[in-house]
């Protein structure tokens, strides 16, 4: 019922093809998500010190994980574009590649984050001493075993590239259904300490999310093994291929840059949110961030799906087609978007107590507010990620990578930065940076792509083969 085949997605409607392996995507995603959400609202039944530490630990997981989005995106396009132009055996050496890199990545990365965790996040606490102490102390140890566990969820993020790239979301979904349930299992025990586990805190929600991880790629390496899209992986072409490596690279390198430059440029608006108005405000913009990333679940599964589509598409010289698609999912994006804003907007104050109940009464104020600010983009950001999904499948990720040094570096710093160091502004300045760049980086990409959409795709589909 839900499986697309090539013939599908290069020939006839395209609307179909892109909702059935956004479907599974979609399932997927707030898989992925919820397993974000659960640490929270388990530690935030801990403390808000503990939700606190998570908020700033978040761009520096995000820095980390950028070089997983390297392999991970570089993967399923280059393995997608060979499936359309049936290239089975490229694509096996195509995903081998990308499993080589995810774990050289994951080694390297993930140590270095391991040994430098205490003093990059001691150093950050510096911005307020008064209030940073237990906070800073709890966020050390949960990016201290996510980065141990780095290797794991980069293969783990890679195998899933590999399925969604072959046009076989279901196993991706299965994959991360399987982590979400050990997360499930393992929080509360690990967290808690219940029954024979040791009571770990905020460390066991950590080790349950890198435990979940593994589980998945346990279950991915099974199917494979299984004969699943051909096996994807055949002894034969178990070999590196110093072209298929810079293929990957060149459009997975710019997505890992996008996603460290955004990064990058999240952390001082991190750090002016704790100085604005400390743990409340940052325990705040915690939750507005895992709330949002429910709502970004529609977005990210059509970008997936709509890479994989346009990738196809170019890979059987079919650009018109590839064009077409980045339009429908722009409007199926937005659209589902705005009903999800307007839901946000009416429960905001519910949603802000189900996450962490025991917020105190600023924190509780400031959530509300920031969760009201945040709806009123969200059909900005349905449109921001198909529009990336057109550039990184045509082989032009630095324009993604453009579009958000513009705006992150652009828009949201130097308006929060105004609101908070120069007008004295209260924490609400800067939710009203994170709307107002979300909204203008739609607006330029709309009408970058508009202008460059036809010669942009003719001119991949030249080279995709």
């Amino acid at each position: 019922m839900l499986e697309v085949s090539t013939e599908d997605i290069t020939e006839g409607s395209l609307l179909g093809p892109l909702v059935v392996l956004a479907v599974p995507l979609l399932v997927q995603n707030v898989v992925q998500v919820l397993q974000q959400v659960i640490d929270i609202v388990f530690l935030g039944r801990v403390s808000g010190d503990a939700v606190a530490a998570v908020g700033l630990v978040t761009p520096l997981l995000g820095l980390m994980f950028a070089g997983v989005f390297v392999t991970f995106v570089g993967t399923q396009v280059v393995v997608s574009r060979r499936v359309g132009a049936t290239d089975r055996a490229g694509a096996r050496t195509a995903l081998y590649t990308g499993l080589v890199m995810a774990l050289g990545v994951g080694v390297v990365v993930g140590g270095l984050m391991a040994v430098a965790a205490g003093p990059l996040l001691r150093a950050l606490s510096m911005v307020r001493p008064e209030s940073g102490v237990a906070v800073t102390e709890l966020a050390v140890q949960y990016l201290s075993v996510l980065a141990l566990g780095l290797p794991i969820m980069a293969v783990t993020d890679t195998v899933e590239g590999g399925f969604v790239g072959h046009g076989d979301s279901r196993a991706s979904l299965y994959m991360n259904g399987l982590a979400l349930c050990g997360n499930i299992v393992l929080d509360p025990l690990l967290i808690f300490g219940l029954g024979p586990f040791p009571r770990l805190g905020i460390t066991g929600a950590a080790l349950a999310t890198v435990l979940g991880s593994l589980a998945g790629v346990v279950l991915g390496f099974v199917l494979i093994a299984r004969g699943r899209n051909d096996g994807m992986l055949t002894r034969e072409r178990l070999g590196i291929e110093r072209e298929t490596t810079r293929g990957i690279l060149s459009i997975g390198a710019p997505v890992g840059g996008q996603q460290a430059a955004r990064q990058l440029l999240r952390l001082p608006v991190y750090l002016l949110v704790f100085l604005a108005a400390g743990g409340a405000g940052l325990a705040a913009y915690t939750i507005g961030a895992r709330v949002a990333s429910i709502a970004f679940v529609p977005p990210q599964g059509l970008q997936q799906a709509a890479q994989s589509v346009v990738g196809q598409n170019l890979g059987a010289e079919r650009p018109d087609r590839a064009r077409l698609t980045v339009w429908l999912g722009v409007g199926v994006a937005s659209g589902a978007l705005l009903v999800v804003g307007l839901s946000q907007w009416i429960a905001a104050s519910p949603l802000a107590l189900a996450f962490a109940p025991t917020l105190s009464s600023e924190a509780l104020s400031l959530t509300i507010e920031y969760l009201r600010i945040l709806a009123i983009g969200y059909p900005a950001l349905g449109a921001i990620y198909l529009f990336e999904a057109g550039f990184n499948a045509a082989d032009r990720s630095r324009i993604s990578f453009l579009s958000t040094v513009m705006q992150y570096g652009t828009v949201r710093l130097p308006i929060a930065a105004a609101g908070v160091l120069l007008l004295g502004g209260s924490v609400t300045s800067v939710f009203w940076a994170v709307t107002v760049s979300n909204v203008a980086a739609a607006l330029w990409l709309a009408w970058y792509y508009e202008s460059v959409g036809d010669g942009l795709m003719g001119r991949a589909a030249a080279v995709a083969q």
